[in-house]
């Protein structure tokens, strides 16, 4: 399944072309079997537009690494060669390069040569997702870097005057590339936060909306149109800057938002421990600084899918938790538990956990 998705409606010869491409991309990333080698050095030879389609996108999403590959597929057979005269070497040197600056023109469009004509990517749709457990990083055509923590998905959608990326699940941290003629727009609910050059994570959760600037300000406001407009126009709100009365959240701030409404709740300051604790997740860690043993365990169940319960005991109500697991390590984080809380747990279904006061030994 490609995960480009149609904005406008186009010829459906490109269309199909361009989903192709994305498909041979997404292929080439993880790596082809032989039948795909073949099938893919097949459809490349039907039409110079498919090399010129694969090309544009690479290009523009930064795939060129996975191109590499290509060299593999079509290995240079040598060719033993006559000696001709000087003069008609000369002049058959001279007929292939401008054969070759001719094909090269018409069908690979090089930007050295013209210009790419990128219209057809940026005004499409790329999706990115992960499992739970696991992240990416995600580098896109601007620069901008993406990293996506456990069981997110977004949707990018770039055009000529517009970056926009919708969070439609999950949480991400985003290094925004300085263009200050093309603001990027976070959409999580109905909130836009909207960014020049920065740096900030967005969390989507199960009641709220977390955001934290760790570079540079950004701007958050209510998205007022009910759906995203034609983003390949440019006229859309998210590829307006917001209005200066906009709330906004600088270095070292947090705000905490709903997924509908007005926005209630005021900006707060975090040192900078607690982001690091609260970004730790990017380095493969989960550090924790007193939190309760209940909301150690919620966040702590992001990353694996087994689900943890505490037995009714008012003694687990008081432990607080601190300290750095690896996140899924969920043998080694029972062992700290039992070793260092005297807590103890039953496996109530292969994928929950009963966490409970370990038995004392009588002994005797």
């Amino acid at each position: 399944m490609t995960n480009i998705h149609h904005i406008n409606e186009r010829n459906t010869s490109d269309d199909a072309r361009l989903d192709k491409a994305s498909e041979w991309l997404a292929k080439l990333d993880r790596g082809l079997t032989k039948p795909e080698e073949q099938a893919l050095k097949q459809w490349l030879a039907q039409s110079y537009k498919n090399v010129e389609v694969l090309l544009e996108v690479a290009k523009l999403w930064d795939k060129m690494d996975d191109l590499s590959r290509l060299s593999d597929l079509f290995p240079q057979t040598p060719v033993k060669q006559k000696r001709l005269p000087v003069w008609l070497g000369a002049t058959a040197a001279s007929i292939l390069l401008a054969v070759a600056l001719s094909f090269f023109q018409e069908a690979f469009n090089f930007s050295f040569f013209y210009p790419v004509n990128q219209s057809a990517v940026v005004a499409k749709q790329l999706n990115f997702q992960t499992n739970v457990g696991e992240s990416k990083d995600i580098l896109l055509s601007d620069k901008s870097k993406i990293t996506l923590n456990t069981n997110s998905f977004v949707q990018v959608r770039y055009t000529e005057h517009s970056r926009v990326i919708n969070l439609l699940r999950g949480e991400i941290h985003i290094d925004v590339a300085h263009d200050k003629m093309r603001p990027l727009s976070v959409i999580a609910g109905d909130k836009v936060i909207q960014a020049v050059g920065t740096a900030f994570n967005v969390e989507v959760g199960k009641k709220q909306i977390e955001l934290i600037v760790t570079d540079g300000k950004v701007l958050v406001a209510e998205q007022k149109a009910k759906s995203l407009p034609n983003l390949s126009q440019g006229t859309n709100k998210q590829g307006q800057y917001l209005s200066t009365s906009s709330t906004s959240v600088s270095k070292g701030e947090k705000l905490d938002l709903s997924f509908k409404g007005k926005i209630a709740k005021a900006v707060e300051k975090v040192d900078a421990m607690d982001v690091a604790a609260r970004l730790s997740w990017r380095k493969g860690s989960l550090i924790f600084r007193g939190e309760s043993l209940a909301e150690a365990m919620a966040e702590i169940s992001r990353y694996t899918n087994i689900d943890f319960e505490l037995s009714e005991d008012d003694r687990l109500k008081t432990v607080q938790v601190a300290g750095m697991f690896k996140t899924g390590d969920i043998k080694g984080l029972l062992e700290v538990l039992n070793n260092n809380f005297n807590i103890d747990y039953e496996r109530v279904s292969p994928n929950k956990i009963r966490l409970k006061y370990a038995t004392p030994h009588v002994s005797i």
